[in-house]
């Protein structure tokens, strides 16, 4: 919390200008999605700087140069979007908890990316992401879920992973990129304004030939499996 008041305070004058452009350009299609995630890209770059994180990326040469893919990070906690605003340069949309639907910001963000909202505990509600998620991607969308379902809040060890966030993966039959997210859980889930490192590792990706004929949840723990080896060996 402390962290989220620096950036606001430091950028004071900003902040609310921003906030309104991120609000109006999602209210209507007069920009193009790559400049509605270019206007992101540019806030959450102040917005770190001005929350003293530093984000050190790797590995970007491995997501796909062609659009239709899908990253599965670990999670942990509030600041991890940030991290792949800041690194991403292809426009990707978000699926959210639906406990976050209505928090402010956070809304106008996924609106602003068409990101989905998952009602975890309503199986119909997540079988319509789902099927959502797969048609989309199919037409050329980047999508970036946790399949963790939750943040993990044990710092840089994981959860479980879901084999039901890799359904969507499955159906459009496109590249699963694994993602090691390090220690961004420091930024907004410690009481601390101490100058943080963020670390992303953007893994080779797995392809529908790769993981054809496999479970999800043999999936899941393929996926999981590299991004324990992958934090391992960078921590």
């Amino acid at each position: 919390m402390k962290r989220i008041l620096l950036m606001v305070a430091r950028l004071f004058v900003m902040a609310p200008v921003w906030f309104f452009k991120i609000w109006s350009w999602g209210r209507n299609d007069k920009h193009t999605e790559e400049e509605k995630f270019e206007l992101l890209r540019h806030v959450t770059i102040h917005a770190n700087r001005a929350g003293r994180v530093t984000i050190r990326p790797y590995g970007l040469e491995n997501l796909p140069k062609e659009p239709g893919y899908i990253m599965f990070p670990n999670h942990q906690g509030l600041f991890d979007v940030l991290g792949f605003l800041e690194t991403s340069l292809q426009p990707f949309t978000v699926v959210m908890k639906k406990e976050v639907e209505n928090v402010i910001l956070l809304k106008q963000v996924r609106i602003l990316l068409k990101g989905q909202c998952m009602d975890r505990e309503d199986i119909r509600d997540s079988l319509r992401v789902i099927n959502q998620m797969t048609k989309e991607v199919k037409e050329g969308r980047n999508y970036l879920i946790f399949p963790e379902g939750t943040r993990s809040k044990q710092g840089n060890s994981l959860l479980e992973f879901k084999g039901g966030s890799f359904k969507s993966a499955v159906g459009a039959r496109c590249p699963i990129v694994p993602v090691a997210v390090i220690d961004s859980y420091k930024a907004f889930d410690t009481n601390s304004i101490k100058p943080v490192t963020v670390q992303i590792h953007y893994l080779p990706p797995l392809t529908f030939e790769e993981y054809q004929g496999m479970r999800t949840k043999e999936i899941a723990a393929l996926v999981k499996e590299r991004i324990e080896t992958a934090i391992e060996q960078n921590t």
